[in-house]
């Protein structure tokens, strides 16, 4: 009998570890993180329960939260179908036209993918900047201006590098997912199509785009979900050019980036969890009602 209750511990110690370490550094962070979005508190002096006055004064009164909001909102609708747009044209054309070079597109296209926040950040930068930048050198080298574009200084104009920069980082991920939804589609349905008289654009519309909606839906879903959370790369963008929170006129504030400037440099940590919450609320949301339009369609 003891050997059977050892032998039925055994999975239980295994698991144990695993769930040490996710209860001590995700669950136990989680739930003293929305503890701290009832209190105000500066991290240093003893904190005041508040109850849920940050969250009414989050969604009621914070024209700062719905700007950065907005600004994301905004990225994502325009990055994301250039993402996919990008991924899905350089993939068709590496299965259809560039087998040979197949391994190497790949390589050079994904590399921005795992490449660090930080250096992304130094490398545009570099690019745009006004005086020493290499695309305002092109430019006027090119005659295309005459004088030099203030890129990250102007609102409209930092916001498209953002997009851009976005657009070049993670449009070769998109790459690699197409690339494995058109590993899934029968050559005998384009043999057939081909057959019946039908062009390349034909089989691209009838054919190639329908049998992705799965990998669509799922890219879109999950680079929504992602866009919500982006912070890292203006940040960093903007932070070596001058620190402004924001950007210019705040034009690449996220949600994300402002939860960190209430938190950690106005030392608001109840406000700016209350601000994580909010975000939460949101992409909880959206995730729900899009996997009930999914069910739906699957039923």
């Amino acid at each position: 009998m003891k050997t059977k209750r050892i032998n039925k511990a055994y999975p239980y110690l295994f698991l144990l570890p695993f769930f040490t370490i996710y209860i001590a550094f995700n669950l136990f962070p989680i739930i003293y993180s929305f503890v701290i979005s009832l209190t105000k508190w500066d991290g240093v002096n003893p904190s005041v329960f508040v109850g849920f006055d940050n969250y009414i004064r989050l969604f009621t009164s914070d024209p700062l939260f719905y700007k950065s909001l907005w600004n994301t909102i905004v990225l994502i609708v325009i990055a994301i179908p250039l993402q996919l747009g990008c991924g899905l044209l350089m993939a068709v054309l590496l299965k259809d036209y560039f087998r040979k070079a197949r391994g190497a597109f790949q390589f050079i296209n994904y590399t921005p993918n795992i490449t660090t926040p930080v250096a992304i950040g130094l490398v545009f930068a570099i690019l745009f900047d006004t005086r020493i930048g290499t695309v305002n050198q092109l430019l006027m080298s090119l005659g295309i201006t005459t004088d030099y574009i203030d890129w990250l200084g102007q609102p409209f104009t930092a916001m498209a590098v953002v997009v851009l920069l976005l657009v070049w980082k993670y449009f070769g991920y998109m790459m690699v997912m197409f690339m494995a939804g058109l590993s899934g589609i029968s050559d005998d349905l384009y043999e057939s199509a081909s057959i019946d008289g039908a062009g390349w654009w034909k089989k691209f519309t009838k054919i190639t785009i329908p049998m992705l909606k799965d990998t669509f839906m799922f890219l879109i879903t999950t680079s929504i979900i992602g866009g919500l959370q982006l912070f890292a790369e203006p940040q960093l963008l903007f932070s070596r050019v001058g620190g402004v929170t924001g950007g210019p006129d705040r034009s690449c504030l996220t949600s994300i980036w402002y939860m960190y400037d209430t938190a950690f440099k106005r030392f608001d940590f109840g406000y700016g969890a209350a601000v994580a919450y909010g975000l939460f609320i949101i992409i909880l949301l959206f995730s729900s009602g899009n996997i009930r339009n999914i069910i739906k369609e699957e039923d």
